[in-house]
């Protein structure tokens, strides 16, 4: 689903890369393709949310089309944080790195970037718009959680990652988790994933809509469900956004 050849195009300034990618969609411009913006005017996040864009960060959209199945689609995203969080750990070590699910990487109990998936139907198959923005050299405020920045984890003489360069440590990787999915399913994915779990163990609301629930993160299923055990039982969870104590 990765093509790890796929051309990047730049651009200093547009409303927003996964905007972008839907507009060429739609007119039948399906890539295989690299959308990156040095600054984004309307950042889109998960859910129709406002993403804050400061210069300096990573803000990718990978276009493409396929005729994999959705569910298989779906777990791109567990692909991406694990290359995400690979990429980090490359430049920072290991042990800081985590991944809260669904599509967010975490330093130091923070977040640092954030993933998401757009399609849409072709004649035969879709089109995906693969998207994630990581921060770089700064961190947004005034969103629901703790964020952070790899520059703020790196020393002072240390100069944080440009974008494109970060990107070309990453696409090898993604392009890798991304062959494994297709040629051997999920679960080493999964393994990968369950290693840097955020919050595995801990208390939380799972917020679906106007439903919550409440209880503790036991692990990830064969699916990508979050597996959360609940006063009335384990429950499998396939979309929601977890609040943690502290945002809770």
């Amino acid at each position: 689903m990765i093509d790890a050849q796929a051309p990047v195009e730049t651009f200093d300034e547009i409303d927003s890369t996964v905007v972008e990618a839907r507009r060429r969609a739609e007119r039948g411009e399906t890539g295989p393709v690299w959308l990156i913006a040095r600054k984004q005017t309307a950042g889109r996040g998960r859910r129709g949310r406002a993403w804050l864009s400061p210069e300096g960060n990573l803000f990718a959209t990978y276009l493409f089309s396929t005729t994999r199945p959705p569910a298989e689609i779906a777990l791109l995203g567990f692909a991406t944080g694990i290359a995400i969080a690979e990429t980090v750990e490359a430049i920072i070590g290991a042990g800081r790195v985590t991944l809260k699910w669904p599509n967010d990487v975490f330093i130091d109990g923070a977040k640092a970037s954030g993933i998401m998936l757009d399609s849409g139907a072709l004649v035969s198959g879709v089109w995906v718009a693969l998207a994630f923005g990581v921060n770089l050299a700064n961190s947004p405020e005034a969103i629901d959680q703790p964020t952070i920045s790899l520059r703020a984890v790196l020393p002072p003489d240390e100069p944080a990652s440009e974008p494109l360069a970060f990107l070309a440590q990453m696409r090898p990787r993604l392009d890798g988790w991304a062959q494994r999915l297709v040629t051997e399913g999920f679960e080493p994915l999964r393994v990968a994933w369950m290693t840097r779990a955020h919050a595995l163990g801990a208390n939380v609301r799972v917020v679906q809509g106007e439903t919550t629930l409440e209880g503790r993160v036991v692990g990830l299923s064969p699916c990508g469900e979050l597996e959360l055990d609940t006063a009335d039982g384990r429950r499998l969870i396939a979309a929601g956004d977890v609040l943690l104590p502290s945002t809770a």
